[in-house]
């Protein structure tokens, strides 16, 4: 499971050793926030994934990792299984125009972006437990 890292500019995408080798990635993913257009939980990110993996592995229902390309899209691919997912639009990433994701910290990653982060990267996990999360509140929830 990728590990999930966020700071006040970036969001980061830390690989572990196997991910890297099946990603065929030196790097880490590191994305600017700004960029982040739209972020979709998924029950199945194997419905997302477009193009071939190249370079990257793909064995069928078991795991999809590394650069994905399609007619005129590059995306970028971490999957396991059938686990949910995220699936986060890229606007103005010179690599990407999309991270699919496996991951059970979907909802998490979420709530953290809305959060003002620090300029240390922090797990998605932690800054969502550790921040007030806005919410929004409608003309229903008045009182008169």
């Amino acid at each position: 499971m990728v590990t999930l890292l966020l700071d006040s500019a970036h969001l980061e995408v830390a690989l572990s050793g196997a991910e890297r080798a099946l990603a065929f990635r030196k790097e880490n993913i590191r994305v600017e926030r700004s960029t982040i257009a739209k972020v979709q939980l998924t029950e199945d990110p194997w419905h997302w994934l477009r193009g071939v993996a190249h370079p990257g592995t793909y064995v069928r229902g078991i795991v999809a990792m590394g650069t994905w390309e399609s007619a005129g899209a590059k995306d970028f691919a971490i999957v396991r299984r059938r686990r949910a997912g995220v699936v986060i639009d890229l606007d103005g990433h010179p690599d990407f125009q999309r991270l699919v994701l496996t991951t059970r910290h979907g909802i998490e990653l979420v709530q953290a972006l809305r959060l003002d982060a620090d300029d240390e990267p922090e797990d998605v996990v932690t800054l969502a437990a550790t921040g007030a999360i806005p919410t929004a509140t409608g003309a229903d929830d008045a009182t008169a």
